[in-house]
């Protein structure tokens, strides 16, 4: 690297009278604050009309011609009235007509740039490429047409363009690699050009000699579009027929191509020897920063989000692109994750739980969530580019506008200092940028928008006041529960993949209903998701009501929500003797899924019990032995009693005592001795 920094300075320093004049020149016709667009977009647009055309024998694909057509109208060109496409028919249309009288070709090139002036280098570069890719689409598409369409041999006539191309074949070859390699230089010179090089160091040696061969490097792509556009112009003119002609053509085509090489070569090297500036510095100011008490959590976001556009966000509900001015004062939550680890059923389900739940309306603008994804690997590839942008499509959140911007460094501090473990993690800052939860992930899909403000503390204050009840496990998924939770209904939830015995313990319920049983019961089907499942849900909404089953994504939350409550209790540290941990653990490590399991409760009552296998049917089809027992017992009263008779005769004298921060407790409390209600009274110390 020191090699090639030193090299660079002496290539600088050593630039040739001619050069520095030629540097003057284009820094009179640029505007350093000018006009930008969306040159990576545009970019591939164009490569996808050069590429198709340069690589299937002269026959381009018409299909990636018009899509890539579509998507250069709805390129957004920043600070200009007009639309992209009638910047670069302009831009064609001034080559076009220098081409055609005689002159010098540096003068022409520089009165290009007259024209170019008020836009950024990147944008200077992509539109002269897209100007000349519209010229060389409309060529190959004459060609593979002019065979079968007598409108195209009317039109390859009258511009009288060669029939045959057999002689031009070196021509093409040469003008094939000019291509690959113009773009090659443009690419490099977007990813320069998108650094937020406000992050290099005063003064710096590297950031000027880049400059210098980014001035150079945009001029003679524009000198070698000129030539190319000449090339086409000689079509109609019949000097191709020339062999002569056509042999100094290539021979030109291939100088350029050559000499835009070594520049690439060295302008790769000096921008990554400036992202690398930029990635030291903005790492350490980020670490700075974790060390001292920030007023507010601008600048932390801005140092997380460069982006020289300063619009490093977008809403994707309205796809409009935005700052992290947009975010302050809020609580901020990352969505940290690879693309394709955020599973559609979990994007629904925290969708649910935050945007779309009742409680929302009145925190929305309290606090924002970025989804920021991050690639598998160094780079990115098309599969994880296709599922970020599905899934920002949909999400009613913010998201990283081009997540192959974002910073190394940003992506180091995340996995670094941020404690990323390649699972999907939800990483909360308050209003001053201080992190207060590592993952508030879990809480979010359990609680909602009752976890404000997400922090750890306030999950942990969560727990202290919840129990393992019906309210817990299913009110926040389906508005009829949640009805039945407050009315204090009794519920059942159960499951199974055996069909047969779905029906029987369906059956069973009907009949003991009709016996005077009130009984709501939910099929939640398992928690291995599979299609067989989602069957059966639709067996049971066909033969009986609606309400007996809950939809396949419904249940996929139900699901969700369980393994994030086993997650939350053991991040608090409770180990298997924690009775709620038990019993997650319990229905989320279900073995035999053959027979059944079910676990009934009511409301917001911690009393509830569960039964697994032939106990079931067993307790059910002995209903009148025990069925008595229910209004006085409560229904989990009854079967506990009936399940676990007394120990002793009688009334016992047994009685515990419960801290008064505990107290409330619902329904009616059972004695662990004799298994008869108990009384309450209250005791003072």
């Amino acid at each position: 690297m020191n090699f090639l920094k030193s090299q660079s300075l002496s290539l600088l320093s050593n630039s040739t009278k001619q050069d520095d004049i030629l540097i003057k020149k284009l820094l009179l016709t640029h505007d350093p604050d000018g006009r930008w667009l969306d040159s990576e977009t545009m970019l591939h647009a164009v490569g996808n009309i050069m590429f198709h055309a340069s690589t299937t024998q002269g026959v381009p694909s018409l299909h990636f011609t018009s899509i890539s057509k579509d998507d250069i109208c709805e390129i957004e060109l920043l600070g200009c009235d007009e639309p992209v496409g009638c910047v670069i028919r302009k831009i064609s249309c001034m080559i076009m007509s220098k081409c055609s009288v005689e002159g010098d070709i540096n003068s022409k090139t520089i009165a290009l740039f007259d024209l170019l002036g008020n836009y950024r280098w990147d944008a200077k570069v992509v539109l002269v490429i897209a100007a000349f890719a519209a010229k060389y689409g409309e060529f190959w598409g004459l060609m593979q047409l002019y065979q079968c369409n007598a409108l195209a041999v009317s039109v390859t006539r009258l511009k009288q363009l060669p029939m045959d191309l057999s002689s031009l074949k070196p021509r093409f070859k040469a003008l094939s690699l000019l291509i690959k390699t113009m773009m090659e230089v443009a690419k490099c010179i977007i990813k320069f050009e998108s650094l937020p090089l406000l992050y290099t160091e005063q003064d710096s040696d590297i950031l000027h000699v880049t400059k210098f061969h980014i001035y150079i490097a945009v001029y003679w792509i524009t000198r070698s579009i000129f030539t190319c556009f000449s090339q086409f112009t000689e079509f109609t003119t019949k000097r191709h027929e020339y062999s002569d002609s056509s042999i100094l053509a290539a021979w030109e085509l291939s100088s350029l191509a050559y000499r835009l090489s070594n520049i690439n070569n060295i302008l790769k090297g000096q921008a990554d020897l400036c992202h690398q500036e930029i990635v030291r510095n903005l790492h350490n100011r980020l670490l700075s920063l974790t060390d001292n008490v920030q007023t507010d959590n601008q600048e932390f976001l801005t140092l997380l989000f460069p982006m020289k556009d300063y619009l490093p966000l977008k809403d994707c509900s309205t796809q409009e692109n935005i700052g992290v001015s947009e975010l302050k004062n809020k609580i901020v939550l990352l969505l940290i994750s690879k693309p394709e680890q955020l599973t559609l059923e979990e994007s629904l389900l925290l969708v649910q739980q935050t945007s779309d739940h009742p409680l929302n309306d009145e925190l929305k603008d309290s606090y924002k969530i970025i989804w920021v994804p991050l690639p598998s690997s160094d780079g990115w590839i098309e599969a994880e580019e296709t599922s970020f942008n599905i899934l920002s499509e949909f999400l009613p959140w913010y998201a990283i506008r081009k997540p192959r911007l974002l910073s190394s460094a940003a992506v180091k501090y995340i996995k670094e200092e941020l404690n990323y473990k390649e699972e999907p993690q939800m990483l909360v800052l308050d209003s001053n940028g201080r992190v207060i939860n590592s993952n508030a992930i879990d809480m979010i899909k359990i609680w909602g928008p009752r976890a404000y403000p997400f922090s750890a503390s306030k999950e942990a204050e969560l727990w202290e006041d919840e129990n393992l009840t019906m309210k817990l496990l299913i009110d926040d998924i389906n508005l009829l529960l949640a009805y039945w939770v407050e009315e204090g209904k009794n519920l059942c939830i159960y499951g199974s993949d055996n069909l047969g015995w779905i029906r029987q313990f369906n059956g069973k319920i009907e009949e003991l209903k009709r016996q005077g049983l009130q009984l709501e019961a939910i099929y939640v089907g398992t928690n291995q998701f599979s299609g067989h499942v989602k069957e059966i849900m639709k067996t049971l909404g066909n033969e009986y009501s609606p309400s007996n089953s809950l939809l396949f994504t419904k249940a996929q939350f139900f699901w969700l929500r369980l393994e994030s409550m086993r997650r939350s209790r053991m991040r608090l540290g409770k180990t298997s003797s924690d009775q709620v941990l038990a019993e997650l653990s319990a229905l989320l490590d279900i073995k035999e899924r053959n027979e059944g399991w079910v676990m009934i409760g009511r409301g917001n009552s911690s009393d509830s019990i569960r039964l697994q296998g032939r106990q079931i049917m067993e307790c059910l089809d002995q209903y009148a032995e025990w069925g008595d027992n229910v209004e006085p017992l409560g229904l989990v009263g009854a079967i506990k009693n009936f399940l676990q008779p007394p120990i002793v005769e009688g009334p016992c004298s047994h009685s515990y005592l419960v801290p008064s921060s505990q107290a409330q407790i619902d329904g009616t409390v059972l004695c662990g001795v004799c298994k008869r209600p108990m009384k309450k009274y209250v005791v003072y110390e």
